[in-house]
């Protein structure tokens, strides 16, 4: 385990792994810190107009908006931020042949880049029988799903890897490639998907990689794609220590820790007090993985026993109440101190009812 006193040493740290490894996988929870790490990473390899870091984050999806033709409510274009550098040049790679390599994985939606507008429309090609027969057809100007856009991004930026990789002039700037959390908006399946074709991807690449997210079935998938590479590769686990300290762990057993780590988590977080609304939805989140491993129809089977048969009930309805709506991770907010008794008292039901190490979870109490 390492300590760090700030994002800006811990992205230091990680350049230096990156001199013996070539992967490193980081797993953390939401609202930690990822995005902001990322941006330390590259902002270490800024020097003047030199820079050293292709990345994708929230930013890169943030360089492109949806322009809805609200006069006309007809032309409906995704718009690309021209002003950005992970722009420049695109029109003289072609790249629509190279992103529809990966984005016919996930869709059957073609699609048009216009550079000089920097414009991307969207349309698909409609069988006979749904036109009354005609032949050729297309539906135009589709606007997306978000879970679509996200992949198209993605697929966009895979695009540019793969010139990264192919040593493409254009990029020989590039020495470490940062990916933070590529899968939002996907279900578990494309999150499965994302994973395998990045690790095919980068499966005979030298680049030096970064991959953080806090979707554990996607690191799960990604700990399993790069288990041959496991010289490699480094996996860890990334958490605060208090309000402007980390400490990161190494995760290289199996990706089955993270389960533990969370539950490890919130129960230093139940000892302390130091408990925010938010901790119930990870703790529904351990809940309801146990419940489906163990068959269970509901969550709530996890936590009963014969000593609270009588407070399950209102169990489910505090973690149902605090794990949604406006009780945002988000937005913290402190738990009240009933809340937080009610809390450490699912958790230890739980924990109760499972055969954890007992050492894991030390009580003050003891």
């Amino acid at each position: 385990m390492e300590k760090f006193s700030n994002l800006k040493e811990l992205a230091k740290n990680l350049r230096t792994k990156l001199g013996e490894k070539g992967i490193i996988l980081l797993y953390a929870y939401n609202g930690v810190g990822k995005t902001r790490l990322s941006m330390e990473f590259k902002d270490l390899g800024k020097i003047g107009d030199e820079r050293d870091t292709l990345y994708f984050n929230a930013f890169t999806e943030d360089l492109f908006s949806w322009d809805n033709d609200l006069d006309e409510d007809s032309t409906r274009v995704l718009k690309m931020n021209l002003r950005s550098s992970f722009f420049s040049g695109a029109s003289d790679y072609a790249l629509e042949d190279k992103i529809r390599k990966f984005w016919t994985r996930f869709s059957d939606i073609d699609f048009q880049i216009d550079y000089e507008e920097g414009a991307i429309s969207f349309s698909r090609a409609l069988p006979p029988k749904e036109i009354g027969g005609t032949e050729g057809a297309t539906v135009d100007n589709i606007k997306i799903s978000r879970g679509e856009e996200t992949i198209f991004i993605w697929c966009f930026f895979l695009t540019i890897v793969q010139l990264v990789l192919d040593k493409d002039e254009g990029y020989s700037w590039v020495k470490y490639i940062y990916i933070d959390d590529p899968i939002s908006s996907l279900d578990d399946n494309n999150a499965v998907a994302v994973a395998v074709l990045l690790a095919e991807i980068l499966k005979e690449g030298t680049q030096k990689v970064v991959i953080s997210t806090h979707h554990a079935l996607f690191y799960n998938a990604l700990w399993n794609v790069f288990k041959g590479k496991s010289k490699n590769r480094c996996c860890l686990h990334f958490k605060k220590d208090g309000e402007n300290s980390y400490i990161v762990s190494g995760t290289n057993d199996t990706p089955r820790f993270l389960h533990v780590a969370m539950l490890e988590e919130l129960w230093r977080r139940a000892e302390s007090g130091e408990l925010y609304t938010y901790h119930f939805a990870m703790l529904r989140n351990v809940l309801e993985r146990a419940a489906s491993f163990h068959g269970h129809e509901k969550f709530d089977e996890c936590f009963k026993n014969e000593e609270i048969q009588e407070e399950s009930p209102l169990y489910s309805r505090i973690i149902n109440i605090f794990s949604h709506g406006k009780y945002s991770l988000y937005e913290p907010k402190e738990m009240m101190e009933d809340n937080k008794k009610l809390f450490k008292q699912i958790l230890s039901a739980f924990i109760k009812n499972y055969k954890f190490n007992p050492d894991l979870f030390p009580s003050r109490e003891a």
